[in-house]
């Protein structure tokens, strides 16, 4: 069922992706990377066994913030694509502050869920600031690469459309990777021991692989209705 789940969640939060941009267009994946930043660190929360591994949920919902970075990177620019990396951090920040002060109020007698939202939120901090600072610097690192790569395909083959699989691969890959690595320490280390980190390591990149290897079909998709009917309207 787990598998089933997760093959099912990524095929709709990609299809998402292509819905907002569609619908919406820059203002949409602005909306979608604000969305998808804090209602991963929640998801990031649960545990679960899947495909043999075991793994925290939240990775599709991150990975599909690397989609839309390189959504807008191909088809508004790098100033565009910073700024949704600047939208992610501001409202992590600001779900930090806001989801705090919940804890902070004393419940009544008939309060059942203070409780609950103390068992979920009590970790939130250290996770979202570590998410904010691995964020910061995966995804300056995503739109880079991105650009770098860009710019090289462009220069040795003189087309800038060509080779988008390489470049939305190559700057992915790799942000994905370091994501993994500083997210999974940063945020875990302590709480779990070192074989459990490796497995969350190992099972979150290996996830991102298949993340970062699916959304070259939107991406590609994406670019066809745009060719086809010129950039959706904010």
């Amino acid at each position: 069922m787990n598998e089933l789940l997760l093959i099912g969640s990524l095929v709709v939060v990609f299809a998402l992706v292509l819905i907002f941009f569609h619908l919406f267009g820059k203002t949409g994946l602005y909306c979608w990377t604000a969305f998808a930043t804090i209602t991963a660190n929640i998801e990031v929360l649960i545990v679960v066994n899947a495909f043999g591994m075991e793994q925290t949920l939240g990775n599709i919902l991150f990975a599909s913030t690397f989609l839309v970075t390189d959504m807008l990177s191909e088809f508004y620019g790098k100033k565009a694509s910073q700024k949704a990396v600047n939208i992610g951090i501001a409202c992590s920040l600001a779900f930090i502050l806001i989801s705090q002060s919940w804890l902070a109020y004393t419940p009544a007698e008939s309060d059942w869920a203070m409780p609950h939202m103390q068992a979920i939120f009590s970790n939130t901090p250290r996770l979202m600031l570590t998410s904010f600072v691995v964020y910061a610097i995966c995804q300056r690192f995503d739109v880079w690469a991105y650009h770098g790569w860009w710019a090289f395909t462009t220069k040795k083959f003189g087309d800038s459309k060509r080779f988008l699989w390489l470049r939305n691969n190559g700057s992915t890959l790799l942000s994905q990777l370091l994501n993994a690595l500083l997210f999974t320490f940063g945020a875990f280390a302590g709480m779990y021991d070192l074989p459990t980190l490796i497995s969350i390591f190992w099972s979150s990149y290996i996830i991102f692989i298949v993340t970062s290897l699916a959304d070259t079909p939107v991406i590609y998709l994406a670019r066809y209705l745009v060719d086809k009917k010129g950039k959706p309207e904010d």
